[in-house]
């Protein structure tokens, strides 16, 4: 007997419309179907009011080679036209490191802009690149937890872009659910260890299951140098490309650039 059909006091009500959460930017992020750690990070560094990111997961292997990480490619676009459809996108951003290198980083971004055309991208790798040259960075430590062949890619990769890798560590672990649980002391003491040299200007931790963002700050006092990892300079990039250009320094000294 409650239908409403026989309610006599339902109302229709007046609402207006405001411009949302993502009133200042609205950032797409593809995820791997693997990643533990690059949302968790995200929702701290993007903490801003009117700032919203919305990520859509591709398929991948957590078997971390050469030959999977090219898979990725064709799973792009399927990822990006699941976010937000027909509805504004600021940016959008791949969450994969060394995908981003093994594809190409203009490849990605010509399979994301097939379904967002004309969007400005981002790439872990990418926001690396742009965060150095921000920071008059052209001499790195790398660390990685890759592969022997996957490191040695990035360095030629890097260096062919002018930032020269003078030095490079790695865990070599290629299981990227496990790389996720890589705790923040074997983090910080790898980060001192490849970043200690006269020579390096900056430190580059590359792997979005890496978990560095909340620390990059309290390392950058500590060894007295920049420190950015593969989510910390994509967030950073992220929002430079949509207009937001907030200085945080609790997020280290990229963020304040």
């Amino acid at each position: 007997m409650n239908s409403i059909d026989t309610l006599d006091s339902y109302m229709r009500l007046d609402f207006s419309l405001d411009e949302g959460i993502a009133r200042r930017a609205a950032i797409g992020l593809i995820v791997l179907a693997t990643d533990h750690t690059i949302e968790h990070e995200w929702r701290k560094l993007l903490a801003i009011d009117g700032v919203a990111f919305y990520e859509s997961r591709v398929f991948n292997s957590a078997d971390i080679s050469p030959q999977t990480l090219a898979e990725m490619e064709g799973r792009i676009g399927t990822g990006v036209a699941l976010i937000r459809p027909g509805e504004r996108i600021d940016v959008v951003a791949f969450g994969c490191t060394s995908a981003s290198m093994v594809i190409g980083e203009e490849t990605v971004f010509e399979r994301i802009r097939e379904v967002r055309p004309g969007v400005p991208c981002t790439t872990p790798i990418t926001a690396a690149r742009v965060g150095f040259e921000t920071l008059g960075v052209k001499r790195i430590a790398l660390l990685t937890p890759y592969v022997r062949e996957i490191n040695e890619s990035m360095a030629a990769y890097l260096g062919a872009r002018g930032i020269d890798v003078v030095v490079m560590g790695s865990f070599e672990h290629g299981n990227d659910n496990e790389v996720a649980r890589i705790d923040e002391a074997s983090l910080r003491r790898a980060v001192s260890e490849v970043g200690k040299r006269d020579d390096v200007e900056a430190v580059f931790v590359s792997c979005t299951s890496l978990r560095l963002a909340a620390a990059v700050a309290d390392i950058e006092a500590q060894i007295g140098k920049p420190v950015t990892s593969s989510n910390h300079a994509m967030a950073w990039h992220a929002l430079r490309l949509a207009g937001v250009a907030d200085s945080l320094p609790q997020f280290g000294r990229l963020f304040t650039m």
